[in-house]
């Protein structure tokens, strides 16, 4: 008899990376819904760590808890300077930022026309609350017009 192999969804990925990322006390943990924005990925992931070797160990831990549940990483970046480290995994993406970075390219504000929900730790699991009441300071074009100029 063949036993069917459970598939996670985009969201419950999501939430498997955010119990990951809480796991080594990451800081500002978010999920961003931006299946209506943009067709390259269906959420962003965001947390904060307080040094370089705590980004290293929240994505080593996330890299680690995904293959366990046989979700492999597709393509990652900023090892080496462990100031801004993504996990891409196509329907999910995680930016794992120290905190002075993540302030500089504050991806909240360049997407904040999406559904953000603020993650948090209830014991065993975690989360999701319920998204977030943002207004649109300015849009992703307004942001890049100002860019540059």
């Amino acid at each position: 008899m063949k036993t069917k192999e459970k598939r996670l969804t985009a969201r419950m990925l999501a939430k498997a990376v955010a119990e990951e990322a809480m796991a080594k006390k990451a800081l500002d943990v978010v999920l961003m819904d931006l299946r209506t924005k943009s067709g390259a990925t269906d959420y962003f992931v965001i947390c904060t760590g307080e040094s370089d070797t705590q980004v290293k160990a929240i994505a080593d831990s996330i890299l680690d808890g995904m293959e366990k549940r046989g979700v492999s990483v597709w393509h990652t970046e900023g090892f080496q300077a462990r100031q801004w480290i993504l996990l891409d995994y196509i329907d999910v993406v995680v930016h794992i930022f120290q905190k002075n970075i993540r302030g500089f390219y504050n991806l909240e504000r360049l997407w904040s026309d999406t559904k953000i929900h603020r993650v948090e730790d209830s014991g065993k699991t975690v989360r999701i609350l319920p998204a977030e009441k943002t207004k649109a300071s300015r849009s992703v074009r307004q942001v890049k017009r100002a860019s540059v100029r």
